[in-house]
């Protein structure tokens, strides 16, 4: 077999835009056809030909992008037209490049066949120019049109992802802003809801309790994790950095802090449209509930409540004991699991404490917890 040539008979003012298909390609097994047909359509584009369908199949496959239609003879030595169609469709090429089969057959059950595969349209020699020139620049410019709106497409998708991601970071950075002010307020030590989330993350991450949860789940509620406090915006400042033990009236007024939180929440209808609300509204009303059903605000038992308040319920607990608060110094890193094993801090579910403590000896290097603990003064709420 020969191999494909190549003719260049083209006009500079004609080409299109740099990086665009700019050539047809004629496979066909009589040159005097190819002649014809390239002679049509010289002067816009540039022309390949193939002198049978194994050569015009591997013009194809070498030069993907190049080609903006391919004019195929059906009766050919070696693979026939037909058998070019079943390839390039096997590919999902005919998606991307227009093919017109040239055929001087009067078959019906062909023409049916071509159509079934793929082919844009069935062209009968002989052909008349003028016929051909339509029929194939007007499905060139479909294909051309629809690439350009591809292209469109893709950019306005690229725009809007970043202007999501840079919503998302700016609706992080408020919800940040906020848990940090509520923070400050309480006056409990920096970074205590960064803590809170790394916490979160890294258990639901390594342990059997995010069996189930995507990784876009446990996103959304290591985000939703930083709000579990927000309730205690809502709580008097007499009660909220009181320095010691409260009375029962506070600490009925402290519990509070729930409910609003979660009431809080749900008066956003911004917050109601994202992925985090559901979680956060269900932290920040259950985050104090005990596994033995004596918590607040519902008194949930078991596995009533959700994995991700659970995480947050002991994470919370976990962090306010390991660090100095308004009404007490930092316990020791060995008072702190004594306590929580203990139950002196509250009730947690037996998997939840194998799987914290599992991974507790990373946790615990967030911190730094003082050598001369003193005796519990317990507010953790």
């Amino acid at each position: 077999m020969g191999t494909p040539t190549n003719t260049n008979i083209i006009q500079k003012d004609n080409l299109p835009p740099a990086g665009t298909p700019d050539s047809i390609l004629i496979i066909d097994d009589d040159a005097i056809n190819r002649k014809i047909l390239g002679k049509i359509f010289s002067n816009k584009y540039q022309i390949c030909e193939a002198e049978d369908g194994c050569h015009g199949l591997a013009e194809i496959l070498t030069n993907r992008n190049r080609f903006v239609a391919v004019l195929l003879d059906v009766v050919m030595p070696g693979m026939n037209g037909v058998q070019v169609l079943e390839h390039l469709r096997g590919m999902d090429l005919l998606k991307k490049t227009p093919v017109f089969l040239i055929t001087a057959e009067q078959d019906e059950a062909l023409v049916k066949q071509a159509y079934d595969l793929g082919v844009m349209d069935v062209i009968v020699k002989p052909v008349q120019s003028y016929i051909v020139r339509r029929r194939v620049e007007s499905v060139i410019e479909l294909f051309r049109a629809r690439r350009e709106l591809n292209t469109v497409v893709q950019a306005q998708q690229v725009r809007l992802q970043k202007q999501t991601e840079q919503i998302q970071h700016l609706n992080q950075g408020m919800i940040e802003a906020l848990a940090t002010a509520i923070e400050f307020r309480s006056q409990e030590t920096g970074g205590h809801v960064q803590r809170i989330s790394s916490i979160t993350r890294f258990v639901l991450e390594n342990s059997s309790l995010g069996k189930g949860l995507s990784a876009e789940d446990i996103d959304h509620i290591t985000q939703a994790s930083i709000l579990h406090d927000i309730g205690k915006i809502m709580i008097p400042d007499a009660i909220l950095a009181k320095p010691g033990k409260f009375t029962p009236e506070e600490y009925d007024a402290m519990k509070l802090h729930t409910v609003k939180g979660a009431h809080l929440l749900e008066s956003v209808p911004q917050l109601r449209d994202t992925p985090i609300f559901e979680y956060a509204y269900d932290i920040a009303l259950h985050h104090h509930e005990r596994w033995d059903g004596r918590g607040y605000p519902d008194g949930l038992i078991g596995d009533q409540i959700t994995p991700w308040a659970q995480v947050v319920s002991l994470a919370d607990v976990y962090d306010a004991l390991s660090c100095k608060r308004v009404y007490k110094e930092a316990f020791s890193h060995s008072t702190v699991l004594s306590m929580i094993l203990g139950g002196q801090c509250g009730v947690f579910s037996p998997l939840l404490l194998d799987s914290f403590f599992a991974v507790e000896d990373h946790i615990s290097q967030m911190y730094h917890p003082s050598q001369m603990p003193p005796e519990p003064v317990l507010n953790l709420l």
